[in-house]
């Protein structure tokens, strides 16, 4: 089990960036391919983000194609979304999780809040 913390929320106005960490530990997140998700208030979970473990492959939710970029650095045991041109139904909590070998995702952070005011 990987033991996952998520960092880099915040409060910032429409148009502006951050850039979110997924740190983890108890083992190395070199082997897996990594997931970022979202769950806006009354909605449900949605994906965000997909690389793969070696970070050549990515993919995107339409709405954040363009201005989110997904990406890791295995060295440092992390994987990061950078988050550009940020509108306000970007506000959500954002989790991180690892891609299982039966394609579900697990060992969930606890989330990090981002909130974009308009």
């Amino acid at each position: 089990q990987v033991q996952l913390v998520e960092s880099g929320g915040g409060l910032v106005q429409a148009g502006g960036s951050l850039r979110l960490s997924c740190a983890a530990s108890g083992r190395s997140l070199g082997t897996y391919n990594m997931g970022w998700f979202r769950r806006a208030p009354g909605k449900d979970r949605d994906f965000v983000a997909f690389i793969s473990s070696s970070g050549e492959s990515t993919s995107y939710a339409d709405s954040v194609k363009g201005r989110f970029t997904i990406s890791r650095d295995n060295a440092k045991n992390t994987v990061y979304l950078q988050m550009n041109s940020l509108k306000p139904e970007d506000t959500a909590v954002y989790y991180c999780a690892v891609r299982s070998w039966d394609s579900t995702w697990r060992d969930w952070g606890q989330g990090t809040q981002v909130t974009v005011s308009s």
